[in-house]
C-alpha cells in the first residue's frame, strides 16, 4: 500500500521518491565536529597532548616521541634500568640544567652511590641548587619522596624506589598532580613487567659508543617501535676525547677480526702441520 507524505504547503510526495532503506538515512562517516569538541578527543594512534606543561629532555629525539615533546610536570615518570647510578645523570642532566638556569632546585632522594660534585660541574649543574636528602631504607625514601611532592618544593624531583608497591605508586601518581615539577621514579629493569600508575615509563641502557638507548614502554600514545638512540658522552670527556675513542665500537670490531684471523690462522697451522712435521720420515733434514 502506498503512502504519501503531506507537506506544509498542501502538496504530496509520491512514496516512491522517499528513502527505502535504512541504509540511505544513515549518517555518513566522519561527521565534522565542532573544533571545542575535536581537539578534546584524542585517538588512540597519535600522541596524546598534555593537560599539564612540559620540561624538555634536551634530546631532540626523544622529544618528539613524547606527548607535550618534553618531562611532564604533574606527573610521574618512571626510568627503569638494569644498575642504578649508572645514567640517570646522563639522561637527566639537561633537562636539571633548564631548571638550574631558572633558580629552580633540583632535590634527589636516597641515591644508591653519593653525587659526585666534579662530574655535576661537567654537566652543568651547580651543587649549590642541589639537595640530597639521604634515605637508607625503603619506607624512609617513600615517605620523604611523597611529603616533597606534596610540599612541591622542588624544580625536579629524583627519587630510588626499587621496592616500591603498585598501590604505593599510584598514591604518589595522586599526589603528583599538584606538584608542578617532573617527578622521576628510578626503579629496576624487573618492574618492566609490573603495573604502575605512572603515565610515562621508559627503558633505558648505556650503548657502546657513548650513547644511550631508550624504549618507552608505556606513553599515551601508540606502542613506541625500536629504540631511540641518544648521543650522550658523560661530562669533561667531550673535550678529551679523540675522534677513534668517539666511537669504540669501530675499535672493538677491529680487535675481534684480528683475534680471529689469528685464529684461524693457527687452526690452519694445527690442521696441515708445520713444515719440520711434513718432511719425509726415511730421509734426514738437510745440512745447512
Amino acid at each position: 500500500m502506498a503512502i504519501s507524505l503531506s507537506w506544509a504547503d498542501g502538496e504530496r510526495t509520491p512514496a516512491a521518491s522517499q528513502p527505502s532503506s535504512r541504509a540511505s538515512s544513515a549518517p555518513r562517516w566522519p561527521l565534522a565536529l565542532p573544533h571545542a569538541v575535536e581537539s578534546a578527543i584524542w585517538r588512540g594512534d597519535a600522541l596524546g597532548t598534555p593537560v599539564t606543561t612540559t620540561i624538555g629532555t634536551g634530546f631532540e629525539a626523544l622529544d618528539a616521541e613524547l606527548p607535550g615533546n618534553g618531562w611532564p610536570c604533574q606527573s610521574l615518570t618512571e626510568v627503569l634500568q638494569v644498575q642504578p647510578s649508572v645514567l640517570e645523570w646522563r639522561l637527566l642532566a639537561p633537562a636539571m640544567r633548564t631548571l638550574v638556569d631558572k633558580g629552580k632546585q633540583i632535590v634527589i632522594v636516597g641515591p644508591p652511590k653519593p653525587p659526585h660534585l666534579p662530574g655535576l660541574k661537567h654537566l652543568g649543574l651547580d651543587e649549590r641548587h642541589l639537595v640530597w636528602i639521604q634515605a637508607d631504607k625503603p619506607v624512609e625514601r617513600l615517605w620523604a619522596t611523597e611529603q616533597l611532592i606534596k610540599a612541591n618544593a622542588a624544580g625536579m624531583l629524583v627519587a630510588w624506589l626499587p621496592q616500591a608497591r603498585q598501590e604505593q605508586i599510584r598514591r604518589l601518581q595522586v599526589c603528583a598532580q599538584s606538584c608542578d615539577g617532573p617527578v622521576i621514579l628510578c626503579r629496576p629493569a624487573a618492574a618492566e613487567h609490573e603495573a604502575s600508575a605512572a603515565p610515562l615509563r621508559l627503558q633505558a641502557r648505556l650503548g657502546v659508543d657513548w650513547e644511550l638507548h631508550i624504549h618507552l614502554l608505556k606513553r599515551k600514545g601508540p606502542p613506541h617501535e625500536g629504540e631511540l638512540t641518544l648521543p650522550s658522552v658523560p661530562g669533561g670527556l667531550e673535550a678529551i676525547l679523540t675522534p677513534r675513542l668517539r666511537h669504540p665500537s669501530g675499535l672493538i670490531a677491529a680487535r675481534k677480526s684480528q683475534d680471529r684471523s689469528q685464529d684461524l690462522s693457527r687452526e690452519f697451522t694445527h690442521a696441515v702441520g708445520s713444515p719440520s712435521s711434513r718432511r719425509p720420515s726415511g730421509r734426514p733434514a738437510a745440512a745447512h
